[in-house]
């Protein structure tokens, strides 16, 4: 590493126009060069850091040296403790620079990569998270890592690993040897070659082995941390109403209620941090992330659906408020994340400043509102995090304040909205979080899916726009002349070749808007990503998808990535879509695409189904009534707004304001009539005009 001064070309220039600062660095290594917000933060550590890339893994195998591979991300609090810990210390950085060759990976960046070594790192030690810490042969096998480490763990373990390198090499590479093969079993799927049989029976089974894990007092998952899981609840919300089960209802509502009550939520800024540290759903670590918050929009959107529940539908309004101020670029992409931690006045990064609050504070600003405030928003035992600090948090719902201090509905309404702007007017004066401004397709297109589920419930044009302006970023910037796409965007620059999960929420988004405007270029664009999709991901042997495409370098291993987690797995979203495409377009093949895909993991649902709800929400479609919806007329589009304001989840909707010889609508175009045809398996009962009769189909 060259340690030279990095001055910035710019400087800093006065008011009055004369030099007022230059920004130096003592140190400065190749990761100045990237584009990546987290790669650019450890850019002046002295640490000889490399991206990873050809060049570098080249560098590894020429020299002979170990890979030290550290993964994280932008928004990552323990990711920057760490940073501060060892990575800015020049003697730690000594040892590393002396005995490996040190990559920094963005895991937003590649998750291919970061899936290979988190999976390594479960083997190894039964437990993960970021920073993910590898220590890797020159060819890139791993042979020992983890997560968070202060300096003293990390000096040792790097100390012991290069002294047993130097003195016996085959030690290690026999450990490699045996995580390899490891690795290579951990996501391998077998072609089931059972005849598909799903019914309704065992979904219930699941479900209730599963609702011995709830959290009947707090709502989610018992224990902690307690992660939000929207594709959990959108699943098991389905499955409320299909069932008219009213059990499983009440603790979807209880748990919603939950965590828009808690501290995870900001309640001030909108948006959901990304996950609670306590039971209660009050501490965060406080890091914004898109995926999460495109996710739970969706969520709240169908669940005021479900409801009517005006609390969802804040939520809802709030957030996109919040993605639309903070996380929205002028091309109409979406930003990655807010950090986790902000500067306090001192210039020093603290988690969680930028959102906590002082009880003599808020006295001052508040005055004769305080005691309300204080009960509304618990700053009390319940509300205080640490060193006097308190996140806010609701407990009681409006009626238990009504009755204390004897004040209306509206009122109540009227004042919340007034504390919030004025804590907020205040909070913009402090130092904001970092954002990380890369826009990652995958997240883009669940945040389209957002937009759009919101639209339809609230028929805000905003949302509408806010959805296509996306989508058209994403293809005429993200999707490359040859049919395929990007995984990320910045500074004008579209790169690194998409992976499975950027075709299959795309393709998902694309479809969500053919059905919201009935405009057939985004169901024809899904077509030709799907199509590219089979070219290039697809496993022969076992009917799934890899992760990676067939034109991407080789790393350890080709995962296929199954398991839902935050985000749904890329296979049972790619599933679902081969679903709809068989309907849409009368797809025999995707149809049982997607069937045998199912099939495939159904033995490992019951185990854990947390980790598969959203092959359950397939399964569904399966087992109970699924719908298609064929409109067509003049007034197609004001009908589809019209049914949209009912939750109807097990259907599909295909639409047109003409002729149209698209499968479901050929030869059903009647002039001056706008039919609505309800059908099941392209069986369809006799047409009707108004949307009444039609939503009493598809509820029977």
């Amino acid at each position: 590493m060259k340690y030279i001064i990095f001055l910035l070309s710019i400087s800093i220039i006065g008011c009055k126009g004369e030099p007022k600062e230059i920004v130096t660095h003592p140190y400065t290594n190749e990761l100045i060069n990237e584009s990546s917000p987290y790669l650019l933060q450890h850019a002046h550590n002295p640490v000889d850091w490399h991206a990873w890339n050809d060049k570098t893994l080249t560098k590894a195998k020429e020299e002979n040296k170990l890979m030290l591979i550290s993964i994280g991300y932008a928004a990552c609090h323990w990711c920057h403790d760490m940073e501060k810990e060892s990575f800015q210390d020049s003697l730690v950085a000594q040892v590393m620079n002396k005995n490996f060759i040190n990559i920094k990976v963005d895991r937003e960046e590649r998750p291919d990569v970061d899936q290979i070594y988190m999976n390594a790192v479960q083997l190894m030690t039964g437990s993960t998270g970021w920073p993910l810490n590898v220590i890797a042969l020159p060819d890139g096998r791993p042979v020992w890592g983890g997560s968070y480490f202060n300096k003293e763990q990390w000096m040792e373990a790097l100390n012991k690993i290069s002294k047993l390198y130097n003195d016996n090499p085959k030690k290690l590479y026999a450990i490699a040897d045996k995580l390899e093969k490891g690795l290579k079993t951990i996501d391998l799927v077998d072609l089931n070659t059972e005849e598909p049989a799903f019914d309704t029976s065992t979904i219930e089974t699941i479900v209730q082995n599963w609702s011995n894990q709830f959290d009947y007092t707090e709502g989610g998952l018992r224990g902690t941390p307690k992660y939000m899981m929207p594709n959990n609840y959108l699943f098991l919300l389905r499955y409320a109403y299909q069932t008219k089960d009213e059990k499983i209802q009440d603790f979807v509502n209880l748990t919603l209620t939950k965590m828009a009550y808690g501290g995870i939520y900001d309640h001030l800024g909108g948006g959901f941090a990304r996950y609670s540290t306590d039971n209660k759903w009050h501490i965060p670590h406080f890091e914004k992330m898109l995926y999460d918050n495109a996710q739970l929009v969706s969520l709240y959107s169908n669940a005021y659906l479900a409801t009517k529940n005006e609390l969802y539908k804040n939520v809802v309004v709030e957030t996109l408020d919040f993605i639309n101020r903070e996380m929205t670029a002028e091309n109409g992409s979406f930003y990655s994340s807010v950090d986790a931690d902000s500067k306090t006045p001192q210039g020093i990064l603290e988690e969680g400043f930028f959102y906590v609050w002082q009880k003599e504070k808020i006295k001052s600003i508040l005055n004769d509102d305080f005691e309300m405030f204080s009960d509304y928003y618990n700053l009390n035992d319940y509300g205080l995090w640490e060193n006097d600090n308190y996140v806010l948090i609701r407990k009681d719902n409006d009626s238990t304040i009504i009755t204390k201090y004897e004040i209306s509905k509206e009122a109540l309404a009227q004042k919340a909205k007034n504390w919030k702007k004025i804590l907020y007017d205040i909070r913009t004066n402090r130092s904001k979080p970092r954002l990380d401004n890369k826009s990652i397709t995958s997240w883009n297109a669940l945040m389209i899916k957002g937009y759009l589920d919101a639209y339809k419930i609230l028929d805000d044009r905003d949302y509408l726009y806010a959805a296509e302006k996306n989508a058209l970023f994403i293809k005429y910037n993200q999707i490359r002349k040859d049919g395929g796409l990007n995984h990320s965007y910045k500074y004008g620059q579209s790169t690194i070749n998409g992976y499975l999960e950027d075709y299959a929420t795309t393709i998902d988004a694309f479809l969500s808007l053919y059905e919201a405007t009935l405009n057939e270029k985004w169901l024809v664009t899904a077509k030709e990503l799907t199509d590219y999709t089979f070219a290039h991901f697809f496993n022969e042997t076992n009917k799934m998808f890899y992760f990676t495409s067939d034109l991407d370098s080789n790393l350890i291993t080709r995962s296929i990535d199954y398991r839902d987690n935050v985000m749904p797995s890329s296979n049972s979203i790619m599933a679902k879509s081969l679903f709809k495409l068989s309907h849409y377009l009368d797809k025999e093949d995707f149809r049982n695409t997607a069937l045998t895909i199912l099939n495939n993991v159904k033995s490992e649902i019951p185990k854990m189904p947390s980790s598969y709800s959203n092959w359950l929400d397939l399964m569904m479609n399966f087992t109970y009534p699924f719908y298609e919806v064929a409109i067509i007329g003049d007034d197609a589009k004001e009908k589809l707004t019209a049914l949209n304001k009912t939750y109807l989840p097990n259907k599909l909707i295909v639409g047109s304001t003409d002729e149209n010889d698209m499968p479901l609508l050929l030869n059903r175009y009647v002039s001056d009539q706008t039919l609505i045809y309800v059908c099941v398996n392209k069986v369809c009962k006799l047409p009707v005009s108004e949307v009444d009769e039609a939503i009493n189909m598809l509820q029977e």
